[in-house]
């Protein structure tokens, strides 16, 4: 057992010598870093013991031990029942002998990731990562290997930022389900112990359930994430959802507070991403999930979404998104004033599918060739105009977004405005009416001089005119499945 007193007295030191104290007054004087708003995309990793039976989705440890569920029936029928062969006997075929973290980062790299975020401790409690606090970790157990600190390593030298996620708080509930009926999971399990605590699973969504999580499985949590700051230096720390209940809130306000001073103390800049207003809006980074805005925000945000529509981790009948839906949400987001984080699911071996690794590499090729609109951008007056509404709010990234020849999206950056038409029709011509010839002396319309337009990616330069229904662009040999860049350079 670790010596979680003096973990504790330390994480009170570090905050009381910092500029940030551990209460939203001082919180709220974070600032997000530039480079993270410059850097745009980024790369989610989920992977874990979860990925050997590679059923369902990534809560397959929790779901095998609900009664009557899929994964509770195909655990019985392939591993035999649950008393005999619980999810911690999964952690010997974790082997992951294919794992090779410079192949990894040179594939994130060459999808044009500036950032990294690998699931470093998921809802299941085995942490990817060497560890003082647990001996139930990737370093120790499965395949002996300190992921996440091998990986950090590699990203941090190819220039892409190293993050992190934690998904630890869950745990208070995650294998609750295991004391249900006769299992590997009983009231035995005591602190350090894998499935401790297995408690009682309730709303998710109520922010006062009880039994509340205690002091002792919070002060855990808080000292396994300050590890994970320490060790690895991350620059982003990532939290999933259920921080915001109540009984988390002093113990975000303490992590927050040592993250932010132990940045100050590195002379690093650092981003925190959470959901459901679990942190006070202006101390940290707001993130959707598998979902985004609707119209353009005056706060930067992010979403996270996966490859994969049905999982986020591997699974034997993953459904794959296209790269060119990626794309076109990609470039929403940005044009809203916001980050995507893109997840990928390995293989158990430490392999990724043919399908995850050619959707990263269609989109590195297209970033390639069209990133300045991208990289180092900011939103225009606008973000977009065209009949396509996308889907306010978390999980809507489900549905089919049928874009249009009239839906574009706009960015800018040093002289040029982005005019990013998100589907190119056949006929090559396009008219985007924000930028036509209109009286501006008592509206807010566009009264600039365009000096040239251009279309990145390709040769030919486009004819182009302007009128009163808007710039007119016309092109004979652009053709693309993706998003169209036109940039236009004003006067």
């Amino acid at each position: 057992m670790y010596d979680k007193k003096a973990w504790l007295e330390k994480i009170d030191e570090v905050i009381a010598r910092g500029p940030y104290r551990a209460d939203w007054n001082s919180l709220s004087a974070y600032r997000v870093p530039e480079w993270y708003k410059d850097a745009k995309f980024g790369i989610f990793i989920h992977w874990g013991i979860y990925s050997v039976p590679a059923f369902g989705n990534e809560w397959y440890s929790r779901n095998m031990y609900i009664q009557g569920s899929p994964e509770f029936e195909h655990h019985r029928k392939t591993y035999g029942e649950q008393k005999d062969f619980g999810y911690k006997d999964f952690i010997p075929m974790f082997r992951a002998e294919r794992f090779d973290p410079e192949e990894w980062a040179e594939l994130f790299k060459k999808a044009g990731a500036r950032y990294v975020v690998p699931v470093a401790e998921h809802h299941d409690g085995f942490q990817m990562y060497d560890s003082e606090i647990s001996g139930w970790n990737a370093a120790a157990m499965g395949p002996k290997r300190n992921v996440l600190g091998e990986l950090s390593e590699e990203f941090n030298r190819r220039g892409m930022v190293n993050g992190a996620s934690t998904h630890r708080i869950e745990h208070w509930f995650f294998m609750g389900h295991g004391k249900e009926f006769e299992s590997d999971i009983t009231d035995a399990e005591q602190e350090g112990d894998f499935y401790w605590p297995a408690m009682p699973e309730r709303d998710h969504y109520d922010l006062f359930s009880e039994p509340a999580p205690t002091a002792a499985f919070l002060e855990d949590w808080m000292i396994r994430t300050c590890e994970l700051i320490d060790r690895y230096r991350i620059k982003i720390l990532y939290f999933d959802w259920w921080i915001q209940h109540q009984s988390a809130k002093p113990y975000l306000q303490k992590i927050a507070a040592y993250y932010y001073n132990r940045a100050a103390e590195w002379g690093e800049e650092v981003v925190i991403c959470y959901k459901h207003d679990a942190f006070m809006f202006g101390t940290a980074l707001v993130d959707i999930e598998r979902g985004q805005f609707a119209r353009i925000q005056p706060f930067y945000w992010q979403t996270d979404t996966a490859i994969a529509k049905n999982s986020w981790c591997y699974t034997e009948n993953n459904d794959f998104k296209k790269a060119k839906d990626i794309l076109c949400d990609l470039v929403d987001i940005v044009s809203k004033n916001g980050n995507l984080l893109l997840n990928v699911g390995p293989k158990a071996d430490g392999t990724i599918s043919d399908e995850d690794r050619a959707v990263l590499l269609e989109i590195g090729d297209w970033m390639e060739k069209n990133g300045e609109a991208v990289y180092g951008s900011r939103p225009w007056r606008i973000a977009a105009e065209g009949p396509t509404e996308v889907a306010e709010g978390q999980f809507t990234d489900g549905r089919d977004k049928v874009f249009t020849s009239e839906d574009f999206r706009f960015t800018v950056k040093g002289g040029s405005l982005y005019a990013i038409c998100l589907h190119y029709p056949e006929d090559g011509k396009v008219t985007v009416k924000a930028l036509g010839e209109q009286d501006a002396s008592h509206l807010p319309k566009f009264h600039g001089i365009i000096k040239s337009v251009e279309i990145l990616g390709f040769e030919e330069r486009p004819e182009w005119k302007r009128d009163g229904e808007g710039l007119h662009i016309t092109t004979k040999t652009v053709t693309s499945d993706k998003p169209v860049v036109f940039q236009i350079t004003l006067m």
